[in-house]
């Protein structure tokens, strides 16, 4: 459950959350996030730091090599799921950027925006739906799958709302 700020904005950093996506295949070692996410081992290793301090990622286990030990970082959940407790918006902004930016260009998606106008408990009512559907709805990795982001979201919008329609006055000419 993303609730912190502190989360928030770790999340915020492009590469902490390549990390966190990353670490859901399997647990790694600096060195094989490094390697897969193209980065060098020290600014890996800070932002692992930043994502263990968070609450994030967690060492998963160790080994030895070579007279020194290696951790392996682990996604703390099992995916991103903004909880009841963050600041109202914090976490739609941060997940609807997070999917912005992993969006490969060029690439077909199925992207809809639906407006709609319900009532409070309606909303809450729609949102478990939700909430259930993503948590029953994955599917187990595919060895030669590709990776494709799903993101749901439900949240208030900034629309106004026309006031009622009225008709208008007569103006004594005739339509066209």
């Amino acid at each position: 459950m993303l609730s912190t700020p502190e989360q928030f904005k770790a999340l915020g950093h492009p590469l902490r959350h390549r990390m966190v996506i990353t670490l859901r295949q399997r647990p790694a070692t600096l060195a094989q996030l490094a390697a897969a996410l193209g980065s060098t081992k020290g600014t890996v290793g800070y932002h692992a730091g930043v994502l263990q301090e968070a609450g994030l990622v967690r060492v998963a286990g160790t080994r030895r090599v070579r007279g020194g030990t290696e951790q392996y970082y682990e996604p703390v959940g099992s995916g991103l799921v903004v909880g009841p407790d963050a600041e109202p918006g914090a976490g739609t902004r941060v997940m609807i950027s997070t999917a912005l930016a992993e969006l490969l260009p060029g690439e077909p998606s199925a992207t809809r925006l639906r407006h709609l106008r319900i009532t409070p408990e309606r909303a809450a009512e729609l949102a478990d739906r939700l909430g259930e559907w993503a948590e029953q709805g994955t599917l187990p990795d595919e060895d030669d799958g590709l990776a494709y982001t799903l993101l749901l979201s439900l949240h208030r919008a900034d629309i106004p709302a026309l006031p009622p329609e009225t008709p208008p006055p007569d103006s004594g000419e005739p339509d066209c």
